[in-house]
């Protein structure tokens, strides 16, 4: 009789146990592994960019998130949740961007914040399989102003080369541009055009380079031939040229100051990214041959106060990383993207689910976030998507102008941040 009522008391222990695990699942209380869940959970995010390659290399994304996550965690977290940041290297291949979105859904991330790849469609599909958003990427493939999981904090490179189109046609009477023979590179040409068009200026000389060449000697000549007119207007008098190439674009820019470019001294330009501070102080700073090149950003220059709370937890939480540059726009849109995930999650109950599709219900309809003035107020709803062609999902079309002097990035004189927004409207399709 005992050994019966015992085995029937150890059932219903079973049972009960068994209800209140399954119970406690379906609730999504505790902190599982990759999961969220309620007070006290983790969110898992990943955030992943090329390293170590031979074309563009962006560490300081992966180490500005790291960074980040042990800022927050050094506060209890978001809302009393553990950040979990996992990274990633993405090698600038469809592949290993392929696989790092596969880690993210494999890990459980409710997010992949401030990332960089050129090949959006490897990355997109798995992340939209599984509801995962995509915040904050750096803006270098179409599908990131596509896909309804993006939420883009800036303009990305639309935006920049429609805004070099503005710079150089104010200032220039031609103008050559040396690109990535890529699929990404292929809309540059149209992009730029916009912006001269919009300053009544010609199109530019289109000059392909192979993304990952250690040899510009033949473009450089080719950009100077297509430059060297001696122009009809007195406030247009310079040829201008300017190279998108990311890391590449010094390499060119050495090849074409060994040509004769010395002697027409053309307006050489280019943008945030492909040019930086640390660059200009690499190459000799007021000796540099940036000196006096024009740059568009998406950002205020780095020396603005606004960026001080980001040097900050670079300063105290990077701990000795010197890919985290404060001065990167890699970074900076890494800081900016995390920013947004933090403002997000603070809108969550403390006992509400995190995952994926939460995470993008709330981007969808959340009132805007503030990023601290180094953006406009950022929302995605429907109503704050704007009518560009190619590019639905940009809802931050602002650049600022910027010139080296003195061997310091500073704001263009005379020349105010300015929505590109209607020129990419104006713009004709590029897919």
């Amino acid at each position: 009789m005992d050994m019966t009522i015992s085995r029937r008391a150890v059932s219903l222990s079973r049972t009960f146990v068994a209800t209140a695990m399954g119970t406690c699942l379906i609730a999504a209380c505790g902190a599982l592994p990759g999961g969220s869940g309620g007070s006290g959970g983790t969110v898992t995010v990943m955030t992943f960019a090329p390293e170590e390659t031979k074309a563009t290399n962006m560490p300081g994304m992966t180490g500005m998130a790291k960074a980040y996550e042990r800022y927050v965690n050094s506060k209890g977290g978001i809302n009393g949740r553990k950040l979990r940041v996992l990274t990633c290297n993405e090698k600038n291949t469809p592949s290993g961007a392929a696989d790092c979105a596969r880690k993210a859904v494999a890990e459980k991330a409710v997010a992949v914040v401030g990332s960089y790849s050129q090949h959006g469609r490897a990355f997109m599909a798995p992340l939209e399989a599984e509801g995962i958003p995509f915040i904050g990427g750096y803006g270098v493939s179409s599908e990131e102003f596509q896909s309804p999981l993006s939420y883009p904090v800036n303009g990305g490179q639309p935006v920049l080369i429609a805004g070099a189109g503005h710079q150089l046609g104010r200032a220039c009477n031609q103008v050559a541009l040396v690109r990535p023979d890529t699929i990404a590179g292929d809309t540059l040409p149209v992009l730029l055009n916009a912006g001269l068009r919009a300053n009544k200026m010609a199109d530019a000389s289109d000059i392909r380079a192979a993304e990952d060449s250690a040899d510009f000697v033949a473009q450089a000549r080719e950009a100077l031939a297509h430059t060297s007119g001696t122009g009809k207007e007195k406030e247009k008098e310079k040829g201008c040229v300017t190279a998108v190439l990311g890391e590449r674009t010094e390499t060119f820019f050495d090849a074409f100051r060994r040509t004769d470019a010395q002697r027409k001294k053309p307006q050489i330009s280019s943008v945030l990214g492909s040019v930086s501070q640390s660059l200009v102080d690499r190459t000799g700073g007021k000796e540099s041959p940036f000196e006096g090149a024009y740059l568009t950003s998406w950002y205020p220059v780095s020396a603005d106060p606004l960026w001080e709370p980001m040097r900050k937890v670079v300063s105290e939480f990077a701990f000795g990383d010197d890919s985290v540059d404060p001065d990167d726009s890699g970074a900076q849109t890494t800081w900016i993207a995390y920013t947004v995930l933090s403002e997000i999650l603070k809108r969550f109950a403390s006992d509400a689910p995190v995952t994926g599709r939460t995470v993008k219900r709330a981007l969808n309809e959340s009132q805007p976030v503030n990023t601290g003035g180094l953006t406009p107020a950022l929302s995605w709803r429907y109503q704050d998507m704007r009518a560009v062609a190619g590019f639905p999902r940009i809802v931050n079309g602002q650049v600022t102008f910027q010139i080296v002097q003195a061997g310091r990035l500073v704001a263009q004189p005379g020349e105010q941040s300015l929505d590109m927004t209607p020129t990419l409207v104006a713009a004709p399709p590029t897919a």
